[in-house]
């Protein structure tokens, strides 16, 4: 091998030891790209119909967001606290009523022993010193997304000045195409992030009404979950289910039945109808691509590599499309003799 080979490998090993040391950093920043993306989206659709500049297009996008959450919160915020405590004192009893269907499995028979063990002196204090790293835990990611929405504001207030860094450090003739790449990667992004923002808001409100036509309890805070994870694919919607079916087994099987057949109607009308539509137009992502990719960064990066999984996913796709399938492999030919 020759000596610039070995150098080039070299320099890929420690450029690739360092990111992976940047890692959260780099997490950081993609978040506040998905951010910046997601406030682009109404800002342009602002300026369209308004001659107004992008910082008063930008305050008054985030004016709009703020008095819209608060009065929602005002709303529902209540009703969600409420539930919440609720569902908290019926954990035991679901328990309990799991370890009778079980019939007999000792681990069920142990869950509730264990419930009321914590109360104990002994046990509450491994828990103090747990939740003082919770607390630490939780301190760290509050500055992670508040720096991530620093960058995100700043990013949404001047993106063209951003665009241009990426095309200065790019080659002179890679810049068109540079710029084509990072346009086509906005709007696909933007695309993913308008269609599942509708296709989770649809989800929660008829999950909402569902749940409460069937006089499920905690109808609220299990059809907020379920629109949650709406931005989840595969593992989202299901993981959800579990939260309404939990709380209709302690009514009775006929109403988890009902719960169950409303959850897969939902699930369907928004794998089969919803997203195809709203996103027929920006990016056709493979169930199974999406799953290994959560599945990936899940495990590299844990809950925040799950969440950031699907749009990395979609700017990859972009960048597979028009670098290495119409720059490489489309152009690969053999020679013919």
């Amino acid at each position: 091998m020759k000596p610039r080979a070995v150098l080039g490998l070299l320099g890929l090993v420690v450029l690739g030891l360092l990111l992976w040391e940047l890692r959260w950093v780099l997490l950081v920043l993609f978040g506040a790209v998905v951010l910046a993306v997601a406030l682009d989206v109404p800002v342009t659709q602002l300026r369209r119909r308004l001659p107004i500049n992008r910082p008063t297009a930008l305050l008054s996008v985030l004016v709009v967001l703020v008095l819209l959450g608060w009065k929602v919160s005002e709303l529902l915020l209540p009703e969600l606290v409420e539930q919440a405590g609720e569902f908290t004192r019926l954990v035991p009893e679901l328990v309990q009523r799991l370890g009778e269907l079980a019939g007999g499995i000792k681990g069920f028979q142990s869950l509730e022993q264990q419930f009321a063990s914590f109360t104990t002196l002994d046990r509450l204090q491994p828990l103090g010193t747990q939740l003082l790293g919770v607390a630490g835990s939780t301190a760290n990611t509050t500055i992670q997304v508040l720096l991530m929405v620093l960058l995100a504001l700043l990013l949404a207030l001047d993106p063209r000045s951003h665009q241009r860094l990426l095309l200065a450090i790019s080659p002179r003739f890679a810049r068109p195409g540079m710029e084509s790449l990072l346009h086509d990667c906005r709007q696909a992004m933007g695309g993913w992030l308008a269609g599942m923002t509708i296709s989770a808001v649809t989800v929660f409100l008829l999950t909402w009404a569902g749940l409460a036509l069937l006089r499920v309890p905690l109808a609220l805070l299990s059809a907020l979950v379920c629109g949650l994870l709406t931005f989840v694919p595969t593992i989202g919607p299901t993981a959800a289910t579990l939260l309404p079916l939990a709380v209709a087994l302690l009514i009775s099987p006929a109403k988890v039945l009902q719960v169950l057949l409303l959850r897969l109607l939902l699930q369907n009308l928004e794998a089969f109808v919803l997203t195809p539509v709203l996103l027929s137009r920006t990016v056709n992502m493979l169930p199974t691509v999406a799953l290994m990719a959560q599945l990936c960064m899940g495990a590299l990066l844990g809950l925040p590599g799950v969440l950031l999984a699907l749009p990395l996913v979609v700017v990859l796709q972009v960048i597979c499309q028009k670098v290495l399938v119409e720059q490489v492999m489309d152009r690969w030919t053999l020679d013919s003799r």
